[in-house]
């Protein structure tokens, strides 16, 4: 599991370590840390740091100075190493006067023909987009066509909500320092971090909790519910999907079928698409409304079910039970008229909004994703799962997950589909609500990419993908 923290908390807990160091110690590891990684990165791209030609765009404070330090250890190694000072009279002295003993000169312009770019323009206390100064020089090294490696953060981005309000610099690599933060991971940053590499420098005991959770492979693995000898389909739980209607048969199917690659042992389907789902899935009890559906350990309710009186009867009822459930699409648009419905349950739900979605229920997201999940998750008592490139899963008592598998190929129709039916399966065979929710949209992201390995994706693919997502994940439950 990797953490990540907003601003505040970075700050605070440098503000800790610094009081006990000398002076420039804390930048000194720093510099040593995105040195390292640059050497990497030219061993990679042309054999090694003797004789490369690093250029640094330098800003004002102590992100410049990280950049001019880490500089001089290259420019030691051998490296020519050229700075392009945004405001030269406020460039980190200490850190200049290193590049300048080591070998490093001040140039006016990027070099064309560098080897790799480092952007310390702004570091973590800055706001707002670029300047026009910084931008021209950001946009001058983005034409060399030479990687870029950001200084903790990307330059232009929010570094706590990954909001990118103007013009930023988009980073091939980013070596943060100390602790992720959360603008590297969330929004529009997070695509404009590229790899994103932790230096740490001390500062980890003095960070209190974190702002996000991001979970890895071992993560899902251990969340992930595994059959035991004595287990039965009953008591591995069973889902009930109220999916689909005359107009949307295939969202029943979509989510049926995704909930089969689950760990639930059984899937219950109550709907008006009974013909096609039990053509698809011929292991899978339909029946045409809820008061036959069944006895279930959960629900997954709302896609392609309609916005009419039937769906609300349904979704109404579904909700008067003491079952976790999983809320999508239609489900979620007649839910923005009755909210009551769940916060009044003490039952776990999920909500699975997109951003409009989101918005007809909540209100605009705005900048900040993160914030925007949460206060909706303490609004309604429930765990929202908030889509996107960057999925948010936010759990009533303020945990918050980011998901790290998402690809874009998942803008398909019928991708939300097939995250409720994984989601429900999690929900029926015992997982809490927030960890479900962080599981299914890994899952989901990482069917996705598969998926992308052989060409078009649709969501009939990703479904199909789902099994394979699994197993690749453990071997065992395949």
């Amino acid at each position: 599991m990797r953490l990540a923290y907003g601003v505040d908390q970075v700050r605070a807990a440098e503000a800790a370590l610094m009081a006990k160091l000398p002076d420039g110690a804390l930048m000194r590891r720093a510099a040593a840390g995105l040195a390292r990684r640059v050497a990497i990165l030219l061993k990679d791209g042309r054999g090694g740091v003797y004789g490369a030609k690093v250029a640094l765009m330098v800003g004002v404070g102590d992100n410049g100075g990280d950049a001019l330090y880490a500089g001089a250890r290259l420019a030691g190694r051998g490296a020519l190493v050229e700075a392009v000072l945004l405001k030269p009279e406020r460039a980190h002295s200490d850190g200049l006067k290193a590049l300048k003993a080591a070998g490093g000169r001040v140039v006016s312009s990027i070099p064309a023909d560098a080897d790799v770019i480092l952007d310390g323009l702004v570091g973590i206390g800055a706001s707002g987009g670029l300047r026009p100064d910084a931008a021209e020089l950001a946009a001058a090294a983005a034409l060399t066509g030479a990687p870029i490696v950001a200084v903790d953060t990307p330059s232009g981005i929010d570094p706590t909500t990954g909001a990118v309000p103007g013009e930023a610099v988009r980073a091939d690599v980013t070596v943060t320092f100390g602790c992720l933060k959360a603008g590297l991971v969330v929004g529009p940053g997070a695509a404009r971090s590229g790899l994103v590499e932790l230096v740490d420098i001390g500062i980890g005991p003095h960070l209190g909790a974190p702002a996000a959770l991001i979970p890895d492979e071992a993560d899902i693995a251990d969340w992930w519910p595994r059959p035991g000898p004595t287990d039965d389909k009953y008591t591995r739980g069973v889902l009930g999907i109220a999916a689909g209607s005359d107009i949307y048969p295939g969202a029943a199917v979509l989510a049926v079928g995704a909930a089969l690659a689950g760990p639930a042992g059984m899937v219950r389907y109550a709907g008006t698409a009974l013909e096609p789902v039990r053509a698809a899935y011929p292991e899978v009890v339909a029946s045409a409304n809820l008061r036959d559906a069944g006895r279930v350990q959960a629900w997954a309710i709302g896609s392609g079910l309609g916005t009419g009186e039937p769906a609300t009867g349904m979704l109404w009822q579904v909700l008067q039970s003491d079952l976790p459930v999983v809320i999508d699409a239609d489900g979620l648009t007649v839910l923005a008229g009755h909210q009551e419905w769940v916060r009044d349950r003490k039952a776990p739900t999920l909500l699975t909004p997109h951003d409009r979605e989101f918005a007809r229920i909540f209100g605009p997201i705005g900048e900040d994703r993160l914030a925007a999940a949460r206060r909706a998750a303490a609004r309604l008592r429930c765990t929202v799962l908030l889509k996107g490139d960057r999925t948010i899963v936010a759990d009533r008592d303020g945990t918050a997950y980011v998901n790290p598998t998402g690809t874009p190929v998942l803008a398909t129709a019928g991708s939300g589909d097939v995250l409720s039916g994984i989601a429900g399966a999690l929900l029926a065979a015992g997982v809490p609500a927030g960890k479900a929710g962080a599981a299914a949209a890994y899952v989901h992201g990482l069917a996705g990419r598969l998926a992308a390995e052989n060409g078009p994706v649709s969501a009939a693919v990703v479904r199909d993908t789902m099994r394979a997502a699994v197993r690749g994940l453990w071997p065992a439950a395949g």
